[in-house]
């Protein structure tokens, strides 16, 4: 039987425990990366890289980031089947607008050359308003990086696959680990994935949500 959205939103939550002999299928992992390529973003900004790792020694690497006083995460990490680093651009300049506009036009967006200018200027009124009159450029990517992470997690239970969100770590580490700033990125959350093992306590609890009439309100 097929699941509808509402079975997938009621049956996904966080994963407090992975088992670690339970491994997803390249099939699967093919379609969560599609599901990260394909995110939506504001003005097609794509803001993001991702850092995935499956092996053990892999895996290590991004614990890294869970030392110290995040070490209540390390095990999410080692234990999970893959896990996802996702990193947020930390400049957004012409230059790289104009490689998004190359993109989009070799992907064939332009039904007419005019539609190229166009779409380059409106883009640029925005990535330019958030870079010198709001001055939250950095915030402004971010954001987009968690609308990434909001499409994984619903793709990811939709497939049956367990997931849990994971902000507390130290961004500076894993920066550090993986060379990002020098790329232009920095470490913003991980996103653990496999399937949950018997001891974890969250998967019998039931969901707790506010009520639909506290926050809802339908226009007539």
């Amino acid at each position: 039987m097929n699941m509808t959205l509402i079975d997938v939103v009621h049956r996904r939550y966080s994963a407090k425990a992975f088992a670690p002999e339970k491994k997803i299928s390249d099939a699967h992992l093919e379609q969560l990366m599609a599901l990260l390529r394909f995110s939506p973003s504001s003005v097609n900004s794509q803001p993001w890289h991702f850092i995935i790792a499956s092996t053990d020694e892999g895996k290590k690497r991004i614990t890294s980031g869970t030392q110290g006083f995040y070490t209540f995460n390390e095990a999410k990490v080692l234990d999970a089947s893959h896990v996802v680093l996702f990193c947020a651009k930390t400049d957004i300049d012409e230059a790289y607008t104009l490689k998004l506009l190359e993109q989009e036009d070799l992907d064939g967006r332009f039904a007419e050359p005019g539609f190229k200018d166009d779409n380059h200027i409106g883009r640029s009124i925005f990535v330019n308003m958030h870079r010198f009159d709001l001055k939250d450029a950095q915030h402004w990517m971010e954001k987009q990086v968690y609308l990434n992470m909001g499409t994984l997690l619903l793709g990811a239970g939709a497939l049956g696959i367990d997931a849990v969100p994971i902000e507390g770590l130290d961004p500076k580490a894993l920066d550090e680990e993986f060379g990002l700033r020098e790329k232009g990125y920095t470490a913003l959350a991980i996103v653990a994935l496999g399937y949950h093992s018997e001891e974890d306590f969250n998967a019998s609890l039931p969901k707790s949500r506010f009520p639909e009439e506290e926050i809802f309100t339908i226009l007539p």
